[in-house]
């Protein structure tokens, strides 16, 4: 249908047929879908297809550009700002799909067919930005927008007027082709750098034959690693850097030869070898301050907040501090606690990194008897999906059917219509969640089409979760740790984010709204994992059926806080160092394990560990959407610590107080300063103070 339509749209702006391309619709990508909701027919989609099919939609989006720039009337919202929000369909689809699947579902030549890819969809959007006719149209809507725009069209003017200024439309000739050159550089490096990342993950695996160095591991852990052995052919118990095998072993073996190897290979991905990942982080850092500086900012971080709720570098700056300073002496106390406890045990300290997470099992298990062995079965991953889907339904009546007709992308997915409590379909929901080598690590979630509204028609979202939770064994079904379960109920906030967005421009639809307040919704969800009133719906044994204890959930709510203040200050130790290397006014050609160092030495607790480090596979900010940006997580932190409080107040159900935060926030996306979503659902702007509360420091 996207064909169609985008050819229609072409011959209406009487674009001559020899400037639009001949769309081979028996390439998938660029053919009519004729599917359940217009769903990508992953079946018939072959590798071969995704370059011609993007050298298609380019061509399509040059001539709906040049439609646009050439057309003889006054500069309009609709036949330019409008124009520009809803060119480039056609590009977005076959995008949405192949770099979706890039991150979830990859292989070597399509890595190899990214690189071949990113230049020429740079050079476009170079084109788009850098074009003086394009710009001075849209700058001539912005200075005079005219009357009766609505609140989403003001603020889609404005986003498109500043969106074209912050990609170097106002620079001179020269300039702009400086800007061209240093884009497409830092396209080039990002994408490199979570090629590396990716592969040095999962260069590394553990393959242990004794049997006597893995019998004290619990036995869903012992029977994951022989799982994983088998997979690749291999004898005993093999275990990986991801993060459902390489966690477990951490937490639950005392081998501390085993696990100081395992720790520091993952703290040292990319860290020099094949896919050394420091030169890039040094040729990535340079070229965003050439970037930022070019565009008259002194620092990338300047230019980046600009867009952010926190606005400028210093607010961010006071931000961090002060929550370190609230919280570092009671993060010390955690590790001095722990240290103690090991003590008592015969251990002879100091705690190391890979001594951490064993500690730290046993004092819970110690202290609240709440070990993930004794969690887990409680949570078997389709109970923890019920639970999800109960809670959705609860909170703002949304129902889950699942929908095999719908085609997925790997045999371990699954899609599920999602309906409102009208029936109105309201979006897919595709659901992944187990580690492969193709797929990388941690979990996200994400949107292969968003929703919008376009002559009247409302298209509805595509959203996807990604994750990479335990796997089942021959003997048992997957089984969750808590912090899996939690993990679930954050990405779940996002897709409800997707999910419920309204509204008539994709480009402020559901998650697109500032960096610093996307994780409102997804850090507001994980609240319900540690109430009871959730938990007795639909946690049970995965065995016998019986529901949860009583004493159980009670020593999971006990627990909600433990080592608050040592989880709090790490994260702020990846805020620390992402704002040190975005806040850089000269180009850096030092040591990158030493600057992170440094950079994270406010807020270091455990022992340093020369030899490693972990900027070189921090994906978020080098390769991800989080440079300069990192600190949001804690910053949704305080906002959903305030706006939580207001269910805990009216009931953890009460839709009155979901229905608000569904209108006033999930539905509306970007089309309002968020600050000002945020004070319209609860009524006064957060403080730190919030966060600091519900951590119950020295309790």
């Amino acid at each position: 249908m996207a064909c169609t339509l985008l050819a229609a749209s072409c011959a209406d702006r009487s674009i001559p047929q020899a400037q639009y391309p001949e769309l081979d619709t028996t390439n998938p990508l660029l053919a009519e879908w004729q599917t359940p909701h217009a769903t990508p027919p992953f079946s018939q989609i072959r590798l071969e297809h995704y370059e011609p099919a993007v050298d298609a939609a380019i061509a399509c989006s040059r001539a709906e550009l040049d439609a646009i720039v050439n057309n003889p009337e006054k500069p309009t919202f609709g036949n330019t700002i409008l124009a520009l929000e809803r060119q480039g369909a056609l590009l977005g689809r076959i995008t949405g799909i192949f770099y979706n699947l890039l991150e979830a579902d990859s292989s070597d030549e399509m890595q190899q067919i990214a690189l071949r890819m990113q230049p020429k969809l740079t050079e476009l959007n170079n084109d788009i930005s850098l074009d003086p006719a394009l710009f001075a149209r849209v700058k001539a809507v912005y200075e005079h927008p005219g009357l009766g725009l609505t609140k989403a069209e003001k603020k889609l003017l404005e986003d498109t007027y500043r969106g074209f200024a912050r990609s170097g439309a106002a620079l001179s000739e020269a300039d702009k082709e400086l800007y061209r050159t240093y884009s497409n550089e830092l396209s080039s490096l990002t994408l490199r750098f979570g090629q590396n990342a990716l592969a040095a993950t999962n260069a590394f695996t553990l393959n242990i034959t004794d049997p006597k160095r893995v019998a004290e591991l619990p036995e869903f852990v012992r029977e994951a690693l022989a799982a994983e052995a088998k997979a690749r052919g291999e004898k005993g118990w093999t275990v990986t850097l991801q993060a459902p095998s390489y966690i477990p072993f951490l937490t639950y073996s005392s081998d501390r030869a085993l696990k100081e190897q395992l720790w520091r290979a993952s703290n040292s991905r990319a860290l020099g070898g094949e896919f050394d990942n420091t030169e890039v982080i040094r040729g990535i850092v340079n070229t965003r301050l050439k970037i930022a500086n070019l565009l008259g900012y002194e620092t990338y971080a300047d230019y980046v907040l600009e867009r952010r709720m926190a606005e400028k570098r210093q607010t961010v700056t006071d931000f961090l501090d002060e929550l370190l300073a609230a919280t570092k002496e009671y993060a010390d106390a955690d590790y001095r606690m722990l240290n103690d406890y090991a003590a008592t045990l015969g251990f002879e300290g100091p705690l190391m990194p890979w001594d951490w997470a064993y500690y730290s099992e046993k004092y819970k298990d110690a202290k609240y008897a709440l070990s993930d062995e004794a969690v887990k079965p409680y949570f078997k991953l389709e109970n923890v999906k019920r639970g999800v889907f109960l809670l959705a339904e609860k909170l703002y009546g949304l129902k889950f059917t699942e929908n095999p007709a719908i085609e997925v992308y790997h045999p371990e997915v699954t899609a599920y219509d999602v309906t409102d409590e009208t029936g109105r379909f309201m979006a897919v929901l595709y659901l992944d969640f187990h580690p492969r080598a193709s797929k990388r690590a941690g979990a996200w979630m994400t949107e292969f089409r968003g929703a919008k509204i376009e002559e009247g028609v409302e298209t509805r979202p595509l959203v996807s979760l990604v994750m990479n939770f335990s796997k089942p064994t021959e003997t048992k079904p997957s089984l969750l740790t808590f912090d899996e379960a939690e993990t679930f109920l954050h990405e779940f906030g996002h897709a409800l984010h997707g999910m419920l967005g309204e509204g008539e421009f994709e480009s402020q639809t559901g998650t697109s709204v500032y960096r610093d307040f996307v994780e409102l919704p997804s850090q507001l969800m994980e609240n319900w994992a540690t109430e009871k009133e959730f938990l007795d719906l639909w946690a049970v044994h995965y065995d016998t059926g019986e529901p949860i204890p009583a004493e159980l959930v009670g020593r999971i709510v006990a627990a909600q806080n433990y080592l608050a203040a040592y989880a709090n200050v790490r994260q702020l130790s990846f805020g620390l160092t992402d704002m040190a290397w975005h806040t850089l006014t000269e180009p850096f050609e030092g040591d990158v394990a030493a600057f992170e160092r440094a950079s994270m030495a406010p807020a270091q607790v455990l022992p340093v560990v020369d030899g490693t480090a972990m900027n070189t596979a921090f994906t978020h900010i080098f390769s991800g959407g989080y440079a300069a940006g990192y600190y949001g997580y804690k910053w949704a932190e305080v906002l959903e610590a305030d706006a939580f409080s207001l269910f805990k107040e009216k009931g953890i159900f009460n839709r009155e107080v979901s229905g608000s935060f569904r209108e006033n926030v999930l539905s509306k996306g970007g089309t309002e300063h968020p600050m000002t979503l945020y004070v319209r659902f609860r009524g006064h702007k957060p403080s730190t103070q919030a966060l600091i509360d519900k951590m119950q420091l020295g309790k």
